[in-house]
């Protein structure tokens, strides 16, 4: 795995920092798959990208921003991944209601979209678990206002199937995105508080 080799101090802290990326890169996973599944289901082809138009959810400012903390980092991909799975929730909702399909199913795509589901919500109860760690007990909140961490274009009318499915494939590609950066994230997060753990074993 990308940079957490197992001579690395394993405290509280980073066993849950290296739980916390492994998560991430298994949600990317299954987003992975989920969209794959997707497309196959409704003959979308492959090459069908939202690249370079506006996401459905994006944060105010670039999480790249030098002048925030690795912890402000995570904060703004908690606040967009929260987003995101509630967009997923209001997706399986308009399958369910307007297209009557089970959003329980049994069927590949159902069983990874519910998976993510699932995963997704186990990864912000542990990014905000780790947050309050790293920041002494204070909290998350301080770190920033929800209002600023989750912006972009997310309306869609959802009488309209082949724009809900059109905004269903952008959903998924947010996902692969934005599990894809907090897994980077928390990566950066898990090398350094190994380090700070390091230092204080000498």
């Amino acid at each position: 795995m990308e940079g957490l080799e197992d001579s690395q101090p394993t405290g509280p802290e980073t066993s849950a920092t290296r739980r916390a990326v492994d998560l991430a890169r298994l949600i990317n996973d299954d987003c992975n798959r989920l969209l794959e599944l997707y497309r196959e289901r409704e003959s979308l082809p492959a090459n069908k990208s939202s690249e370079g138009g506006p996401r459905l959810v994006s944060v105010a400012g670039s999480t790249d921003d030098d002048s925030l903390t690795t912890a402000e980092k995570v904060w703004h991909h908690h606040c967009a991944l929260r987003r995101c799975l509630a967009l997923l929730e209001r997706q399986i909702g308009w399958e369910e209601e307007e297209m009557g399909v089970d959003g329980d199913g049994e069927g590949d795509y159902e069983v990874v979209r519910q998976a993510v589901k699932a995963r997704l919500g186990h990864l912000l109860h542990s990014t905000r678990a780790l947050l309050e760690a790293v920041e002494g007990g204070q909290g998350a909140d301080h770190l920033g206002p929800d209002h600023d961490c989750t912006q972009g274009t997310d309306e869609v009318d959802s009488s309209n199937n082949y724009a809900m499915k059109i905004w269903t494939h952008h959903l998924l590609q947010d996902l692969i995105h934005w599990t894809d950066s907090a897994r980077k994230t928390l990566h950066v997060l898990h090398k350094e508080r190994a380090g700070q753990q390091e230092q204080q074993e000498l």
